[in-house]
């Protein structure tokens, strides 16, 4: 495997998870709605349809797989960066995967206990990581 390809696995690692929230998200989101005999269509005319009527504990999965696909989004974005500017060394490796380890334990809290203030945590350190991370390749570069 070579330094890139090494370097690079948070993100493979990142879009893995992001697909185990999906398969999460479904597995229970299409039962609850068959429970509660929603109409799929429904969901077409109201945003609001499935999140009135699905218990929190299946909402929480697909407004956590919604977050994987906001923030993280830069996350990506600074790796590939990262990569092709000469920035994929040790500590940029390591802040990746730490940055990663805190997204799959925010996505588990909230998919689970959905506590605000612990999952607020996670996130802001999650937030820091990458703002360290993005302070860390403009300094290098100038």
């Amino acid at each position: 495997m070579t330094d890139t390809t090494q370097f690079l696995m948070p993100v493979l690692a990142l879009i893995a998870w992001t697909m185990v929230m999906w398969a999460w998200m479904y597995a229970t989101r299409i039962p609850a709605m068959q429970a509660a005999k929603i109409d799929p269509q429904d969901a077409a005319y109201s945003k609001d349809a499935l999140g009135q009527r699905l218990p929190p504990q299946v909402r929480w999965k697909a407004d956590n797989y919604n977050h994987l696909h906001e923030q993280p989004t830069i996350f990506y974005a600074l790796m590939f960066f990262a990569a092709l500017t000469g920035g994929a060394d040790a500590t940029a490796t390591a802040m990746a995967w730490a940055y990663v380890g805190l997204r799959v334990v925010h996505s588990l809290v909230q998919a689970t206990v959905n506590r605000i203030v612990l999952r607020f945590s996670i996130f802001m350190l999650a937030s820091l990581v990458l703002v360290a991370f993005t302070v860390r390749e403009a300094m290098r570069l100038m």
